[in-house]
């Protein structure tokens, strides 16, 4: 089974801050982590390697420093690593990017499977798996919770949605975006990072694998974002006053109601 697992190198959340003069992120000081939802995607990429054999390779399009997200996948288990690593990648959006990574897929030949995790968390817009799929007219799935069987050219998975999930049989190749209930991934072990650390990645730049400048980065973009801001939190709130526990939910009920929140 040969697998690429899509991953981003983002900012920690918890760390992150906006310059309140240009309205864009302050990243300088900002330690950079795995995007969680893709360590799912790479444990779930790696038990499939284990239980029925094949080869896993880690992807991602960044900056040079991106390099050691990668490693860490390469010492959770990963066979081999890919950047993507060129100026010409600056300023892309989610198709941009989606494009420039599907072209790297290419490159590296045909897998069963592409892996990703649902979202990014520095974006949150779940759009680059999907955009993969396109790009390589291949189908998807997203919101996997859980692979159920896996056959030589299918897949069966479990779908989350609001309120349940869905059984779904994946013809193979496809794109899969996986959420957290996929499985924890693991800690990479002492010995793994040690290998992981002496393992060769492979960086390739736009010429590298046949995107044109027109495709990727800013001109390849269909939006731009204008602005980044946090927004205003406004509480409001009012205590209401009654004699019983009666009186207080009917002025709730009628608060409620003029509210039309029910």
């Amino acid at each position: 089974m040969e697998i690429v697992v899509c991953i981003k190198q983002v900012p920690d959340t918890t760390e992150v801050k906006i310059d309140p003069v240009k309205n864009t992120l302050i990243r300088d000081g900002v330690p950079s982590i795995v995007n969680p939802f893709d360590e799912y995607a790479a444990e779930a990429a790696i038990k499939i390697k284990e239980q029925y054999g094949g080869k896993v390779t880690v992807l991602t399009m960044g900056p040079p420093q991106a390099v050691s997200a990668l490693r860490k996948c390469l010492a959770m288990g990963a066979d081999e690593a890919v950047l993507i690593s060129d100026r010409a990648f600056a300023g892309a959006d989610t198709w941009a990017t989606s494009y420039s990574l599907a072209r790297a897929i290419e490159k590296i030949g045909k897998p069963d499977i592409i892996f990703c995790g649902k979202m990014a968390i520095d974006g949150d817009t779940a759009q680059v798996g999907p955009g993969i799929a396109e790009h390589l007219h291949l189908p998807q799935t997203t919101y996997v919770q859980k692979i159920r069987e896996v056959h030589k050219d299918h897949l069966v998975v479990e779908r989350a949605f609001e309120g349940g999930f869905e059984v779904i049989k994946v013809q193979l190749p496809a794109v899969i975006a996986v959420d957290k209930a996929i499985g924890e991934p693991r800690y990479p072990s002492v010995k793994g990072s040690i290998k992981a650390s002496r393992m060769p990645v492979s960086i390739w730049s736009a010429a590298d694998i046949d995107a044109p400048a027109e495709k990727t980065g800013l001109n390849g973009s269909c939006t731009q974002v204008m602005q980044i801001f946090t927004p205003e939190v406004k509480i409001q709130s009012e205590m209401l006053k009654g004699e019983t526990d009666e009186q207080l939910c009917n002025l709730l009920i009628k608060k409620l109601q003029a509210a039309e929140i029910v």
